[in-house]
C-alpha cells in the first residue's frame, strides 16, 4: 500500500463524484493480502457529492453508489442486475478504481440520492448494510425461527441488526465482549464462542457465517440442524477445509449472499430503525490512509472511516 498521487479520473459517460466520506472494509484489509488480485485504488464503501454527470439533475447530489457497473448487453444486465454480468467490474475490487480517494467514477444509473434526514456517518455505511439486506431476500425468516449469526465484527454487527427487524429468535456469537455488548445494547441476544455450548437438539434453522475466518463454516455446520441453512458471507484469501459428507447427510442447504441493494439500507437509514454511529471506530484523514488501513487490521477493530 502507497500514498500517490493521480490524476481526476474522466471515464466517458460517467458521473464524477467527490467522496466525502469512506468506509474500511474486511475485504480491502484481504484485498491487501491478495484476494481478487486486484492492482489500483481501494475503497467500495462511500457517500459524496456529484461533481458533473451527464445527467444534469444529479450535478450538487449528496449520493451513495452501487458498485458493480455491468456491460449493459448480457442477460443480467437487461435484467436490472449487474451484480453477476460477467463482465462487470466492482468498484475498488476489479477493473475500477475506487473510492479512498478524493473523486471517482460511477455510471449515473448507479448513484443514489442520500435522503437529507441521513447523516455522512450513517450513509457511508450504506453499502454494507445493503450486503446484510440481500439475506432477507434470500431466505424467510419468521418470528419462531432459530438465527445464528457468527462474528461479531463490522459484517456481523450489521447483519444481526437486519435480521433482528424480523423478530426472529436471534444469537450473535463473537469473540469479543466489548463487541457483543455494542450487540446487546440494541436488544440483541450474544453469547461468547468460548462459552457456547453445542446442544444437537437445539440447533438453528439458519446461521449466518460472517466472521471473515476459514474455521467460521466449521462452526456453522456444528450449529444448523438437518434441512437448514447456512449463508455464506465472509470473503478471504485462502482455501477453505469443508466437511461435506454432514452437507449431503444432513441435506443442508449452502448459500452464498454477496451484494445488496441500495435502496432497501437506504429506507432501513431513513426509517430510523438502527443507529450505526456506536459502530465507528476512528476517523482518519485520506492522507493517513495506510494508518487507517494498519489500524483497520488490529483484532477486535469496527469501522474505520476516511474523510477527505
Amino acid at each position: 500500500m502507497k500514498l500517490a498521487d493521480v490524476a481526476t479520473p474522466h471515464r466517458g459517460g460517467e458521473a464524477l463524484v467527490r467522496v466525502q466520506l469512506a468506509g474500511v472494509c474486511n475485504t480491502d484489509l484481504e484485498i491487501v493480502r491478495g484476494y481478487a488480485g486486484f492492482q489500483g485504488t481501494l475503497g467500495h464503501e462511500f457517500v459524496g457529492v456529484v461533481e458533473d454527470s451527464p445527467d444534469r439533475a444529479q450535478i450538487g447530489q449528496r449520493v451513495v453508489g452501487e458498485i458493480n457497473v455491468g456491460c449493459g448487453a448480457c442477460d443480467w444486465c437487461w435484467a436490472g442486475d449487474a451484480r453477476h454480468c460477467l463482465q462487470r467490474t466492482a468498484l475498488g475490487i476489479h477493473g475500477r478504481d475506487g473510492a479512498f480517494a478524493e473523486y471517482l467514477n460511477l455510471p449515473p444509473e448507479n448513484l443514489l440520492r442520500v435522503p437529507d434526514e441521513i447523516s455522512n456517518r450513517q450513509a457511508v455505511f450504506t453499502e454494507p448494510l445493503a450486503a446484510a439486506c440481500e439475506i432477507l431476500t434470500q431466505v424467510k425468516l419468521t418470528p419462531e425461527m432459530r438465527v445464528a449469526v457468527i462474528g461479531d465484527g463490522k459484517l456481523g454487527q450489521l447483519i444481526a441488526r437486519v435480521l433482528a427487524t424480523t423478530g426472529c429468535n436471534l444469537l450473535l456469537i463473537g469473540k469479543h465482549s466489548d463487541k457483543l455488548e455494542l450487540a446487546a445494547a440494541s436488544g440483541i441476544k450474544t453469547k461468547v464462542l468460548s462459552e457456547l455450548e453445542l446442544d444437537p437438539a437445539r440447533r438453528f434453522e439458519v446461521v449466518v457465517e460472517a466472521s471473515g475466518s476459514a474455521s467460521g463454516l466449521n462452526l456453522a455446520l456444528e450449529l444448523v440442524r438437518a434441512r437448514g441453512t447456512i449463508v455464506l458471507k465472509s470473503t478471504f484469501h485462502g482455501a477453505v477445509e469443508l466437511n461435506s459428507t454432514r452437507i449431503v447427510v444432513d441435506e443442508i442447504t449452502l448459500l452464498g449472499s454477496r451484494c445488496g441493494r441500495f435502496a432497501t439500507a437506504l429506507a432501513l437509514l431513513a426509517s430510523g430503525k438502527i443507529d450505526l454511529e456506536p459502530l465507528i471506530a476512528a476517523e482518519y484523514k485520506l492522507t493517513d490512509g495506510v494508518a487507517a488501513m494498519t489500524a483497520a487490521r488490529q483484532p477486535g477493530t469496527l469501522k474505520i472511516l476516511l474523510t477527505a
